[in-house]
């Protein structure tokens, strides 16, 4: 039994569609305040579109419809009244390949925060340390701050993103299969910052990764062909699997 306090995401009967095609059928879970949620399954099942749902992504695609609700600490982000820009500031995304801007590394992290109106110097340093020491970058980068932030390793990069949504204070942080560009050294680091980051923050990472779920998350979510197929504590899942199809893949003989 789930206490109601400690749920931050519920979803419900959540079906998605692009144009005809049902992409998502039917979803039901609760994401828990302050653990790290992991979705597994096979290519193109469903997982990050799934993910791209709890910060109205989709949006952004040509025919896509969103059917259900979705509700974030009580609210339906879909209901017509819901602000995008504040769903997507209080529920941060972190892609597959590290996408810095452009720019210095300084003005990255800084970059969010001036969106929202703050332009006060000293303000913007605090938040630019902050964001850097809880991305676990801030000494590799702090006598560095004004170079370009093409030029940091691709661990380093993806650190940095992870920074600069820290920056406007998300509630969540969804990462799109975040290690998958990476080395195991740098994946490493982006796994031990993913445990120090749950004890402010509630995360939802989509991994190729059984193994790296295993490791990092509380709660693991089986998806195949659009469906949750089964959802459970991590040790549940991986350790005794209630549905046949779940203990197929975990074992597995298939995916």
């Amino acid at each position: 039994m789930i206490d109601d306090e400690e749920i931050i995401i519920s979803i419900r009967d959540l079906n998605l569609f692009y144009d005809e095609n049902q992409a998502l059928q039917g979803i039901d879970m609760d994401i828990l305040r302050k653990r790290v949620t992991a979705l597994i399954g096979p290519s193109g099942c469903g997982k990050s579109t799934l993910l791209r749902c709890l910060n109205r992504m989709n949006d952004t695609i040509d025919g896509a419809r969103i059917e259900g609700h979705l509700m974030f600490e009580g609210e339906d982000i879909y209901a017509p009244q819901a602000d995008v820009l504040n769903v997507r500031t209080r529920i941060g995304m972190i892609f597959q390949k590290p996408n810095p801007f452009p720019m210095s590394i300084w003005e990255n992290v800084a970059y969010g925060p001036r969106i929202h109106g703050n332009n006060d110097r000293d303000e913007l340093e605090s938040i630019v340390e902050r964001s850097l020491r809880r991305a676990a970058l801030w000494d590799e980068v702090s006598d560095r701050l004004q170079e370009s932030a093409m030029g940091l390793s691709g661990g380093q990069q993806q650190r940095l993103c992870i920074a600069r949504a820290l920056a406007v204070d998300p509630e969540v942080i969804l990462m799109d299969e975040p290690t998958s560009a990476l080395d195991p050294i740098a994946t490493q680091r982006i796994e031990s910052l993913v445990l120090e980051l749950k004890e402010r923050y509630t995360v939802i990472i989509v991994t190729h990764n059984m193994q790296q779920a295993a490791r990092i998350s509380d709660r693991t979510g089986f998806m195949y062909v659009g469906e949750m197929i089964e959802y459970g504590s991590t040790k549940q899942i991986f350790e005794n699997p209630q549905m046949e199809l779940t203990e197929r893949y975990i074992t597995g003989r298939f995916g």
